[in-house]
């Protein structure tokens, strides 16, 4: 069967996240049950149009306004797809009503508060109105998320048929867990591409209300992105350039060594489709300390696999990290968990479940298609 994924970014793209990370695992592992998959995205400076990644055939086109029209005519001179996955990051691709086959939406999380970060108004009150607007005019075609919370929203917005499928993990959990006395210095880390939306600041600010409490702490940030220069400028103005390094993005051996070290990831993001470094970091013995929003609360359970901080603050943050340093047995307990739980999302298991419901997706396009063909014969 053929299958096209419709995203704004490629793995190669210099702003790819963790949506194009886990996309790209979905479609390898079609490629390797033998299907035909491609995957459009928009063009960026350097990149060739056409390029592949295990497996999975890449086409570049069009930028920003104008890749919904190159991928259609781009789409029109292709054999025929048996699904097509449009996945919207706030503005949809609009594919079911031009490729004439089977279509899913894909959505990593409703973006709601998100775009104030980006944008001001009147932009973010008509980018918020938009999303609502789509979801409605999508409300027929089968979506596919990875968490609860957007299937809510999804259905409060009107659509009918939402599919929660997790989001797996490359990450081998350790084999078994090492030691991790919580002694000082608190070895914390953020792994996150470096946008307004992911609020690495308060990440940075809960390390000096940590100081204020008395607790010392260092804070490894892991990524990049436009706020690189203003998170250093705060950290510098806060006096914290000794106990806050910058690590820029890393190799995923690279990457792993600092999650395993740290003593607690912390996650600050305004909202996410799940959290995916996260599990990550439980795989390698260490729990997380996240906001109480979307996507973060199913990543991190409170009070098993790690804490859900009561608000949305640095202060908050600090504390909690001072209530679990209070408990080594505690902290103990959710190393264990978290280490636990994480085995379940590694691809091994995510991936079969996946893919038998993709292939089931384009399986009714493929029998729609044969139907349509005895219809026809004279």
């Amino acid at each position: 069967m053929r299958f096209l994924m419709l995203n704004w970014r490629d793995p190669r793209n210099p702003l790819a996240g963790g949506a194009e990370r886990v996309t790209l695992g979905y479609l390898t592992a079609l490629a390797r049950r033998g299907h035909d998959v491609w995957w459009f995205s928009n063009h960026f400076e350097g990149a060739a149009d056409e390029d592949a990644i295990e497996g999975v055939r890449i086409v570049r086109g069009g930028g920003i306004g104008t890749s919904v029209w190159a991928a259609r005519q781009w789409y029109r001179r292709q054999a025929r797809f048996d699904l097509v996955i449009d996945q919207h990051h706030g503005i949809p691709w609009y594919a079911p009503w031009w490729c004439r086959t089977q279509c899913v939406a894909y959505i990593h999380e409703v973006l709601g508060p998100i775009w104030n970060a980006f944008y001001s108004w009147p932009l973010n009150v008509i980018g918020r109105w938009q999303e609502r607007w789509t979801h409605w005019l999508y409300r027929r075609i089968p979506f596919w998320t990875a968490n609860q919370a957007a299937r809510d929203i999804l259905h409060r917005h009107g659509v009918r048929d939402v599919t929660i499928i997790p989001y797996g993990v490359h990450t081998v959990a350790l084999p078994e867990l090492d030691a991790k006395p919580l002694t000082p210095p608190i070895r914390l880390v953020v792994v996150s591409r470096l946008a307004p939306n992911k609020r690495v600041d308060h990440t940075i600010r809960a390390v000096q209300s940590l100081r204020e409490r008395g607790v010392q702490a260092s804070l490894k940030i892991v990524g990049s992105g436009g706020e690189d220069s203003r998170l250093r400028q705060v950290a510098s103005d806060l006096n914290l350039g000794a106990c806050v390094e910058f690590l820029g993005a890393l190799s995923e051996p690279e990457k792993d060594r600092c999650l395993r070290e740290a003593h607690f990831l912390l996650h600050a993001s305004q909202r996410e489709g799940w959290g995916l470094n996260i599990i990550e970091a439980n795989a390698l013995g260490t729990p997380a300390v996240v906001y109480p929003v979307a996507g973060l609360t199913e990543a991190t359970l409170h009070d098993q696999t790690g804490l859900v901080t009561q608000a949305e603050s640095p202060e908050e943050l600090a504390r909690s990290v001072v209530d679990a340093l209070t408990s080594p047995e505690r902290y103990r307990t959710y190393r264990w968990n978290a280490w636990q739980r994480a085995k379940t999302f590694h691809w091994d298991v995510v991936l079969p479940k996946a893919c038998d419901w993709l292939e089931s997706q384009a399986l009714f396009s493929v029998k729609t298609s044969q139907r349509r063909s005895l219809n026809l014969k004279p």
